[in-house]
């Protein structure tokens, strides 16, 4: 496994309300496993609070922002007052989040945060996961951004197809 994929990606706050998550790196399809079992955890704790810090991010793939459009789904499904916040975007990754049509399903918040970015100091341990179980995820996260805006389904229908046939064969 590259180094670039083993070291800590994503630093948390699990205990503030908001939950905080400060993207340290690319988050891409290697380490959004991580983050949605993170998600998934938090949820079931009855967390539905969510700020996700961009300022160290540089870069992110389709997956990644297929895992945050299902996070976004689910808060919007349970409707419990959840949310689901991106502070300090760059402008590149501003495009990426638009051209996804994510802005829509949750916020983007361009000025100055108003919460504390500067306790997440605890990594997220990640599991091992199979070929199979980052397959289902990848094509979970690419159903998602389909869900997020129909425009996408054109834009990742090989991608659908491929993991689709990948998935079933399996």
């Amino acid at each position: 496994m590259p180094e670039a994929a083993s070291k800590p990606v994503y630093l948390v706050d699990a205990y503030s309300d908001p939950v905080v998550v400060r993207i340290d790196g690319r988050a891409c399809f290697q380490n959004s496993p991580c983050l949605r079992d993170f998600f998934t955890e938090m949820t079931r704790q009855g967390k539905a609070r969510f700020v996700l810090d961009f300022q160290a991010c540089g870069s992110m793939d389709s997956t990644f922002l297929g895992v945050l459009a299902g996070v976004a789904l689910d808060l919007r499904k349970k409707n419990n007052g959840g949310s689901l916040v991106l502070a300090r975007v760059g402008q590149r990754n501003l495009e990426l989040i638009r051209n996804l049509g994510l802005h829509r399903l949750l916020t983007v918040d361009t000025g100055q945060p108003t919460t504390n970015l500067d306790n997440c100091r605890d990594a997220l341990q990640c599991r091992a996961h199979t070929e199979l179980e980052n397959a289902r995820l990848v094509l979970e996260a690419h159903e998602n951004l389909v869900s997020a805006d129909e425009a996408n389904r054109t834009k990742f229908q090989d991608v659908l197809s491929f993991l689709r046939n990948r998935v079933e064969q399996k």
